[in-house]
């Protein structure tokens, strides 16, 4: 029987060896309705942690949402596509970033946010869980129903839990439900100058 992670690699072939934590990462809309040990939720939101930043200025916050009531809370601005697979999930978290600091504007907070979500998604990887990153929900309804202050940023909602069956999505996601495949090296990565073939 092929395993999730065979699957994977297998829609997602690499021109060059690297860890498979990179291609293994994906994003489904099958969730479990499964617990995610508070141990386990931790330690992937500190390895978010340790991800770099300009002057180890840290801008990521993280408010995650994990009870009922939390996770309700959360769902009243989500988009209704997003709120159609989200009500399985056990862990929903919103990545902001704070823009400012006593010095002036911090131009680099959804750079480093964005490298934090990465960590937290490898990290995830490792402990056996999937995630999924979405911008589909009202951002100003998000700050104001999770009392985010005007210095920072919105960056995304991640769903995060255990791996589902596809059969328990609407066909129309389920059909969508595989890993997406990346475009080659060749077309991403540029020699010298924008658009200069790098080999």
């Amino acid at each position: 029987m092929v395993t999730i992670q065979e699957a994977v690699a297998q829609a997602r072939p690499t021109s060059y060896e690297i860890d498979p934590i990179n291609v293994n990462r994906w994003s489904p809309r099958s969730f479990q309705e499964k617990e995610v040990p508070e141990e386990t939720l931790f330690a992937v939101l500190e390895a978010a942690g340790f991800a770099p930043s300009a002057f180890n200025f840290q801008p990521w916050r993280f408010i995650v949402a994990r009870t009922p009531e939390e996770r309700a809370k959360f769902l009243s601005f989500l988009a209704e596509f997003n709120q159609a697979w989200c009500a399985k999930v056990p862990v929903l978290i919103l990545i902001v970033s704070q823009t400012s600091s006593e010095n002036g504007p911090f131009p680099s907070a959804a750079f480093d946010a964005g490298a934090a979500w990465g960590a937290l998604a490898h990290e995830a990887v490792r402990k056996g869980l999937v995630t999924h990153a979405m911008t589909g929900f009202d951002f100003e309804k998000a700050r104001q129903v999770m009392n985010v202050p005007e210095n920072f940023a919105i960056q995304a909602a991640v769903a995060l839990g255990y791996q589902g069956d596809k059969d328990a999505l609407p066909e129309m996601m389920a059909s969508r439900e595989a890993p997406s495949p990346r475009r080659p090296l060749e077309e991403t990565v540029f020699k010298g100058a924008f658009g200069q073939p790098i080999k």
